[in-house]
């Protein structure tokens, strides 16, 4: 049995280069990366400063000062304060769906627009609110902005990006998720310092400020080809598009490749209900898929909560941030390092070497919280550090797999007839678990204490499993002809080939 195999293209190649505009282009509508990061970088970090828990939280304040009989795994158990974090992602999962409709219909530049201007709007005023309601107001304006730039971003990336080198510029969208991660952390290691208490509000003001350089840039941007083919009808608009982006004038067999998606795409009314038969089967699985492991991993624990964690096992506040500065700055170094292997090694084997890294990682650190932090007190600091590496270790692994390319494999398998609708449901499934975890995770380090840890090795180890047997390396393979990949796969061909005989029958009664 062929398990996993690595499917090569039809020999058609197409021609080009990597040119100046492309690579700008990609680089600016990559930036939307950065308000996802800088968000999940910021929320552990304001909810571990005692000014921002004292003003909006203070039951949480006073029994992380005050109960010390109260065990160290729920200090911070409290439903108003992970619907602080969690609230964004829930907007976001709604208005995922919407900026399928504007993307699909209008194309992928006024939703990164959007998304980038609704950001702004919702960092304004989280930074000036006076009462939980407005900081939570607030933070669902960030979660339609972050609906509409994660929707809109990779699928711009994949479609202007050389089939050659689509990987790599993929990552960028993560890269720029590291990067405003780590720029969250960095601001708060510094505002946690500013006397008065007012700290906070520059931590979440700052959201703003990569958020203006999307919406501004996006200005700039030119629409894809497929999107000018799509849903303007404009051949010869696609065609100079293309040989300005490819750096040549021989795009032909590209271009006539799009149209020939598009016509498909015309003919389909209903791409929700269409993504539903049987022959998209293997992508509305991945859809769904996907997106589900890459939280369930366990990352968006130690991104949100990281200062948390830290806190949890003694370290000081300042420390607490500065330890999420570091693990944030490790995962950011191994990202990067994926742009030079994804289109080398493929897709498959980052996955099977990073998920390693991430099981065994997990279990250490069980093991040791397990055995050395109790309810009460501290662990000590030889075995702080150690959980300290361990968290390093494990979010390289995520850093070269999970990470960057639960966007880059979603964001090109899907066909153009499904694309948009594909990529909102990634979204949409992406935020919901993100939403899930971040309102359980507080409640089940108090239940599960150290365990949690084991919970989500678990999962590591059965998403590693799932990538060996159903995921087909896609390296290498234009974008236009990603179908083939299930035609040859052993366990998906059976959807492809019901379903091509379905269609033949169909052909052959008329």
């Amino acid at each position: 049995m062929a398990v996993g195999v690595a499917i090569k293209n039809d020999g058609r190649q197409y021609t080009g280069r990597i040119t100046w505009f492309v690579l700008l282009s990609c680089m600016i509508a990559a930036s939307g990366g950065m308000i996802f990061g800088y968000d999940v970088g910021v929320s552990g970090g304001v909810t571990s400063m005692e000014p921002f828990l004292k003003k909006f939280f203070p039951r949480v304040y006073r029994k992380m000062k005050e109960d010390t009989k109260m065990s160290n795994y729920c200090k911070f158990d409290s439903q108003l304060l992970t619907s602080f974090t969690s609230s964004l992602y829930i907007a976001g999962l709604i208005s995922s769906f919407f900026a399928a409709i504007v993307t699909r219909n209008y194309g992928r530049k006024p939703s990164i627009i959007v998304g980038g201007v609704t950001y702004m709007a919702g960092a304004a005023l989280g930074s000036a609110a006076y009462n939980v309601y407005m900081l939570i107001i607030g933070r669902l304006l960030l979660g339609v902005g972050l609906g509409f730039t994660n929707q809109s971003v990779p699928l711009y990336l994949s479609e202007m990006a050389p089939s050659k080198y689509r990987g790599a510029f993929n990552v960028g969208f993560q890269i720029c998720v590291a990067i405003g991660c780590n720029a969250a952390a960095l601001t708060n290691y510094g505002t946690v310092k500013i006397k008065g208490g007012w700290g906070w509000r520059i931590s979440i003001g700052m959201a703003g400020l990569p958020a203006a350089i999307l919406a501004f840039g996006a200005l700039f941007l030119p629409e894809t080809p497929n999107s000018l083919i799509q849903h303007c009808n404009e051949h010869q608009r696609a065609k100079k598009m293309l040989q300005k982006i490819r750096g040549t004038d021989d795009v032909q067999a590209e271009l006539d490749d799009l149209i020939e998606a598009s016509y498909a795409s015309k003919a389909v009314k209903h791409p929700f209900k269409n993504l539903m038969q049987r022959k998209y089967r293997p992508q509305l699985v991945m859809s769904v898929a996907i997106p589900f492991f890459q939280q369930i991993t366990g990352i968006n624990v130690v991104a949100f909560y990281a200062p948390l964690i830290f806190l949890t096992m003694g370290f000081g506040e300042s420390a607490s941030l500065l330890s999420a500065l570091v693990t944030g700055l490790v995962g950011s170094g191994f990202t990067v390092l994926t742009v030079f292997f994804v289109d080398k090694l493929g897709r498959r084997p980052l996955f099977h070497i990073g998920g390693a890294q991430m099981f065994i990682s997990l279990m250490l650190i069980g093991g040791i919280m397990t055995a050395k932090l109790g309810d009460h007190g501290t662990m000590e600091k030889g075995y702080g550090l150690i959980v300290l590496i361990l968290i390093c270790i494990y979010i390289s692994g995520f850093g070269i797999s999970w990470g960057p390319l639960g966007w880059v494999v979603t964001s090109e398998i899907f066909p153009l007839e499904v694309r948009s609708v594909a990529q909102s449901i990634v979204v949409a499934v992406n935020l919901s678990m993100t939403f899930i975890i971040a309102q359980v995770f507080l409640a089940m380090l108090c239940h599960l204490k150290s365990a949690i840890f084991f919970f989500f090795g678990a999962w590591v180890l059965l998403m590693s499993a799932f990538v060996y047997l159903l995921l087909p390396e896609t390296k290498n393979i234009p974008i236009e002809k990603m179908d083939q990949i299930w035609g040859k796969h052993f366990f998906w061909k059976k959807f492809m080939d019901s379903s091509q005989s379905r269609e033949s029958n169909k052909t052959e009664a008329a």
